[in-house]
């Protein structure tokens, strides 16, 4: 991405190890890590989605999406997610040589059917006609149906930095969420991204689950031994539980599973729960994709010998606004707003304030750097995982 150039105006300056920490995410690994070169994990991907079945050029995209989040220390929907698209393509459980296609169309906006296609093929396609569009009408608004998984959503809200846009993207899940005063899940994580330009300063990217958490968290805690924080996930009686083990499983069986943004209700939980029908009503309503409870549940097809006729079908929104549409010197204001934000004296004891996407962009000037820093335990997954794909190991650094 080409504003990921990294502008040095708005670096922070470190003066310890231990400062450094509070400006990455909280994922960041600090022990227990492996490094990847960006360019050999690239290779990796690529080749295990193609020994599954891929096309070259669907391949690369979906390493250039799930490298990208590692790269913003978003593990969880990174390299993390590569078996089970792997999966997906060997099993039917996506069409491998589907192309999205546009299936109703005006002005600004458009409705885009994936055909089943691997997500962040038809999440790229789908971005692309709403950049597109925003640059002739001011706002390209496009939904995607019949979608599949597809990654970080700030991957397609950022697409649209490079044309000096802002861009929107959000996406339905298959159930994992209880929603507030439930027991079962009937919601998914249902993640919103937005990303703003700005002139002198990093963008604006707010990527966010409208759940507590995102499933690949809890994986990932599952992955190292961890307990979960109480306020992530709910058991099979609707109450919280910190056992990882019990909350991957709840997304299998569907009982149990993630809370809402907010986790209790006397905590704010059901205002996670409204953002996730919200993003529900944008995409899978609206597309006429499933929705709700129709979204299959996650990973059904390898569990169960589905295959590609049981398609996800998703319901994604993308959206590209250009804002010179409406006002001019938009990229300067932001400036000013995140410089406001960045300049509030910080509550003591506590770190600089700093803004949504910044941790984010410092994990990922800090890997492009110094390369990417991997968990053991999912390094030795990926050995693997090359093994079944019968392809070269990952190299590490």
């Amino acid at each position: 991405m080409a504003w990921a150039g990294l502008r040095s105006i708005s670096r922070r300056t470190f003066s310890t190890a231990a400062d450094r920490r509070h400006y990455f995410p909280s994922d960041f690994p600090t022990a227990d890590f492996t490094l990847v070169g960006q360019e050999e994990l690239l290779r990796f991907c690529s080749d295990c989605l193609l020994s599954s079945g891929a096309k070259p050029k669907h391949a690369d995209c979906v390493a250039r999406v799930l490298v990208e989040a590692d790269l913003r220390a978003v593990y969880s929907h990174g390299i993390n997610r590569l078996k089970m698209y792997a999966d997906e393509c060997r099993t039917g459980a996506v069409d491998v040589e589907a192309e999205p296609v546009v299936e109703r169309e005006r002005a600004g906006t458009a409705v885009v059917s994936g055909r089943n296609a691997l997500g962040a093929v038809c999440g790229e396609f789908s971005m692309s006609l709403a950049i597109e569009k925003a640059k002739t009408h001011g706002i390209g608004w496009v939904l995607a149906r019949n979608s599949n998984h597809y990654g970080i959503a700030g991957h397609y809200a950022m697409m649209a930095l490079d044309h000096g846009l802002i861009g929107m993207s959000m996406t339905n899940t298959s159930p994992l969420v209880v929603p507030t005063r439930a027991k079962n899940p009937a919601l998914g994580t249902n993640p919103i991204a937005l990303a703003a330009p700005t002139s002198g300063r990093d963008p604006f990217v707010l990527d966010m689950a409208t759940s507590a958490v995102a499933l690949g968290k809890v994986e990932v805690a599952h992955r190292r031994g961890d307990k979960l924080p109480l306020g992530w996930s709910v058991g099979p009686s609707g109450l919280p539980t910190d056992d990882a083990e019990a909350a991957v499983h709840s997304s299998v069986t569907g009982k149990g599973g993630l809370m809402p943004l907010g986790g209790l209700e006397e905590n704010g939980g059901y205002k996670g729960y409204g953002l996730a029908m919200l993003v529900e009503v944008l995409g899978g309503v609206l597309a006429d994709s499933s929705f709700g409870r129709e979204v299959r549940t996650w990973q059904s097809p390898l569990l169960e010998g589905e295959g590609a006729d049981e398609g996800a079908n998703l319901g994604q929104t993308f959206v590209a606004i250009d804002p010179d549409f409406f006002m001019p010197g938009f990229p300067q204001r932001m400036d000013r707003f995140v410089d406001q934000m960045r300049g509030l004296p910080s509550a003591e004891g506590q770190p600089a304030v700093m803004v949504p996407g910044e941790p984010e962009l410092n994990a990922r000037r800090e890997q492009s750097e110094h390369g990417i820093r991997l968990h053991d335990s999912l390094v030795e997954s990926l050995h693997r995982l090359a093994e079944e794909c019968g392809v070269p190991r990952v190299g590490l650094l």
